[in-house]
């Protein structure tokens, strides 16, 4: 064995392979412990009996006190669908207790939440006609315009109205953006769309616009489009880190809309199985001039949302998605779970893990009993 690479520890090096050292040392004794300092000896941290960690969770307002996450009203945003041919609200069957609203009942749905402190709304719209370009989506007179003058009439600057920016509600393919000969998505002729659709938003009172078509390049082309317009003053939300989930059913549902011949949007959407991705889009779209940005879903992406917490000086939106929100209501039904609590815990974890602003169907109900 070579001792010089092996001695034991705590003795002298013995020098060059083969040598003896000249002073050998002995092998150092046992070691004794350390002389108490001036100020006394150092104590461990205690453990039980003397640390109980119940001793603070053993009352309600002692609870209270010492949370480190507490959701409250202005965390919310309310997703709310408006339809163009509606004469009455139509019940949405895979999102229990929302609609799709006329632009009457929206007005009042709207005023009903503003009334409980909701600060912000998420407007989506359901077009009488689609096309292959999604037209509608740009239309001065397009329900999603309609409906933003008359809220902004009704409300002034009570509630912020942020405007959902895509095509899919407004084509007839069911894609986010134009379409190339072969049937794929169009990225940049897309762009000039969209840059559209955010100018007719913001001429009817948007005061947010959210691009969550995940094309390339949108946050830069929506900047540009509102800047060259004189509309500096219109913030854009971009859905940044946007995954192509299962959990988007009920929404589709809500907004009538169904990808022709059984595609996806696994092209322009995220993979669910990547992590590190996310953060490149979310810096890229900060970069293009994003004054806020989304993960989306948020439930089964808590992780993302922590680390683009981190990455970011920006606020940061999760969007408690509409699936995750019809399980919670599902399982309620049955009596399987109690709803409101479970809810609750859903977007305080979301708010845990990082984010600013929690979109949620939740979110009247979770206002009216954080406000009681």
């Amino acid at each position: 064995m070579d001792r010089a690479r092996f001695s034991p520890a705590g003795t002298a090096n013995p020098g060059p392979v083969g040598l003896s050292p000249p002073n050998p040392s002995p092998p150092n004794p046992s070691p004794s412990p350390p002389s108490p300092s001036p100020a006394g000896p150092r104590v461990a941290a205690p453990g039980f009996p003397q640390r109980r960690m119940r001793r603070l969770r053993r009352t309600p307002a002692l609870r209270r006190l010492v949370a480190e996450t507490a959701v409250t009203v202005d965390d919310l945003v309310a997703p709310l669908f408006v339809r163009e041919d509606a004469d009455q609200p139509l019940p949405i069957r895979s999102l229990p207790g929302h609609v799709q609203h006329t632009v009457t009942s929206l007005v009042a749905e709207a005023r009903r939440l503003a009334d409980l402190g909701v600060p912000a709304l998420m407007l989506f719209g359901v077009p009488a006609r689609k096309d292959a370009e999604g037209s509608g989506a740009w239309d001065p007179d397009g329900v999603v315009q309609r409906a933003l003058g008359e809220l902004r009439g009704a409300l002034g600057e009570r509630m912020v109205l942020m405007a959902d920016l895509c095509l899919d509600e407004y084509t007839d393919h069911g894609h986010c953006g134009l379409l190339d000969p072969a049937g794929g998505v169009d990225n940049d002729l897309t762009l000039e769309r969209y840059a559209r659709v955010a100018l007719a938003q913001a001429a009817a009172g948007a005061d947010v616009v959210a691009p969550s078509g995940m094309m390339d390049g949108q946050v830069a082309a929506i900047r540009g489009a509102l800047d060259d317009a004189g509309r500096h003053d219109v913030a854009i939300l971009a859905y940044a880190a946007k995954y192509a989930s299962a959990l988007y059913g009920p929404f589709r549902d809500a907004v009538d809309v169904s990808i022709a011949d059984g595609g996806d949007r696994c092209g322009y959407q995220q993979d669910f199985r990547n992590r590190r991705e996310a953060r490149t889009e979310v810096l890229l779209d900060v970069a293009e001039g994003a004054d806020m940005v989304m993960v989306k879903p948020a439930l089964a992406y808590l992780d993302v949302i922590a680390d683009t917490a981190a990455a970011l000086d920006v606020p940061v939106a999760a969007y408690h998605v509409s699936g995750e929100y019809a399980m919670v209501q599902a399982a309620a039904e049955r009596g399987w779970l109690d709803g409101p609590a479970v809810a609750l815990e859903h977007v305080t974890a979301i708010k845990r893990a990082g984010a600013d602003i929690i979109l949620t169907y939740f979110a009247g109900q979770l206002a009216a009993t954080l406000g009681a």
